[in-house]
């Protein structure tokens, strides 16, 4: 139970939300400790033959869908290729490999990706729509829906949507990963049962980013741009915690793959350029720890070149504490779900960095909660 009793704002609130529409949206899928044989029944004609997938989305969403693809590619053998729906929706041309595609958007509406639907639809493709809104138009539209329960979201800055859609995505690769053969039953009762201990984890830490990322927000308030670093399934947390900087504070920051940091974007580091990195690992995962020992070497580098950098890593890990500037700590969990569990804190940087900065976190400038023709 947290200790904070009133919200100031949406956004807020929206967070602190996020462990209970992450539980009713797991209810949509699960019974139980099992999957739900309607669901497999809906899904059972969706894939394409070949293991070939498309995911067009925009903003928060397309995010979800990078985290999305390294999902369906691990758990499942599927080919994913992720598009921003904006330009998939105007590029033209024939795809011959005719993927099964994947749209993602939290209304359900967002123009450019109804068009990119509605295009393949028209091509004759099999579509399934990842929404907040069951009776939305790209739900009905698409052959199958998989909905959120996120509840309504009155802040434009997405967070519980965003973190139900990790969810689903999460829960879509197992879907498929049974249908495939690619997950026994042992492995498969293992998957759920960690995904339904992730709300609880999750609101056990909640007061405690709460009180450390307003700390970190006054202390990094001054701050020009920051870089938001990760690998794998990861990187797409770097993009959306940057995002969420952005939209949220009006503080520039850009996500990038931790290991391109050195390919041009360090000449950007420095005092008024701090690192955010995505340093977590699950031990139970031969590829997270190779990732994770890479992040390390890279920090090891950065504390040497003076760099300010606040890290997202393993609660206990303090070999990462000592080569950082901040660390905030993620309690463990596997490779696949960590990233719903570490956007949590980032997204209370922003709603903090933006208080810090006198913006109006619910209805920042120039921009509505859906991007729709007019």
């Amino acid at each position: 139970m947290s200790v904070f009793k009133s919200f100031a704002h949406e956004m807020l609130r929206e967070i602190y939300e996020q462990p209970d529409a992450l539980r009713r949206t797991l209810d949509l899928y699960l019974d139980g400790g099992e999957l739900r044989g309607e669901v497999a029944e809906r899904l059972a004609g969706w894939a394409n033959p070949a293991g070939e997938v498309l995911i067009a989305a925009s903003g928060s969403s397309r995010h979800s869908g990078l985290a999305g693809e390294i999902l369906l590619e691990d758990l499942c053998g599927l080919a994913v290729d992720v598009e921003y729906a904006s330009e998939y929706s105007c590029r033209g041309g024939v795809d011959p490999r005719r993927p099964a595609v994947i749209v993602i958007s939290q209304s359900g509406e967002t123009s450019d990706t109804l068009a990119a639907l509605r295009e393949v639809s028209q091509r004759g493709e099999k579509t399934l729509a990842i929404t907040n809104a069951d009776l939305s138009t790209m739900a009905q539209e698409a052959g199958v829906s998989m909905p959120l329960a996120a509840g309504v979201e009155k802040a434009i800055p997405a967070t519980k949507s965003f973190t139900c859609q990790l969810a689903v995505l999460f829960l879509l690769a197992l879907y498929e990963a049974r249908r495939l053969g690619r997950m026994d039953a042992a492995e498969l009762a293992a998957n759920i049962a960690r995904l339904q201990a992730l709300p609880g984890a999750i609101e056990a830490q909640l007061d405690g980013w709460r009180e450390q990322m307003a700390a970190l927000a006054h202390k990094y308030n001054s701050a020009h741009t920051f870089l938001f670093l990760g690998r794998g399934i990861h990187y797409a947390i770097a993009r959306e915690g940057a995002l969420k900087l952005k939209e949220a504070s009006y503080v520039h920051a850009e996500g990038y793959p931790a290991g391109e940091l050195k390919h041009g974007p360090n000449a950007l580091v420095s005092d008024r350029v701090p690192l955010v990195v995505l340093a977590t690992v699950d031990h139970t995962n031969e590829a997270s720890v190779v990732r994770y020992e890479k992040t390390v070497q890279l920090l090891v580098e950065m504390k040497a070149q003076g760099a300010n950098v606040i890290a997202v890593a393993n609660a206990g890990d303090q070999e990462v504490a000592e080569l950082v500037t901040d660390c905030v700590p993620v309690q463990p969990a596997s490779e696949y779900l960590l990233p719903i569990a570490e956007v949590v804190p980032l997204q209370l940087f922003a709603y903090f960095m933006a208080i810090e900065r006198g913006v109006d976190v619910d209805r920042p400038r120039n921009l509505s909660k859906a991007v729709v023709e007019k």
